[in-house]
């Protein structure tokens, strides 16, 4: 269904509006109807794009926190990590029962952050709330 408008135009767009209609573009009624029905639906897409872009906004922080998170977490573990290296001194070639208890060790290490990561657990998140690990 269609119904009548009566409107007013400024004298620039009836004159462009009737070079679109004396074209191959169709009527003026149907130019001007397109035209109201995509500014219309650009209207609504705004405030879509305004209400994504504060989520997005939103999720650039956290990601960018939980960068940082990253960093300070690997910053610690490779100074943890020099200074080990650089205080524990070398076991001799022939202590193999020592060699034994460290790749025994290495070994757990690895199995425990297996099992944590594997079901979710996280040592940091223990203590954060009080437990002890």
């Amino acid at each position: 269904m269609k119904i009548r408008q009566n409107l007013y135009l400024d004298m620039d767009v009836t004159v462009a509006l009737d070079r679109l209609a004396a074209g191959t573009r169709g009527n003026k009624s149907r130019l001007v109807n397109d035209a109201l029905k995509a500014w219309i639906a650009r209207q609504g897409s705004n405030e879509i794009d305004d209400l994504l872009r504060l989520r997005f906004d939103r999720l650039s922080r956290e990601i960018a926190a939980s960068r940082r998170d990253i960093d300070v977490v690997l910053e610690s573990l490779a100074l943890f990590i020099r200074y080990q290296l650089s205080v524990t001194a070398p076991l001799p070639e022939a202590d193999a029962a020592a060699r034994a208890v460290g790749r025994e060790r290495f070994e757990a290490f690895v199995a425990q952050v297996g099992r944590q990561i594997g079901t979710g657990q996280r040592t940091l998140a223990e203590r954060r709330s009080g437990e002890l690990a």
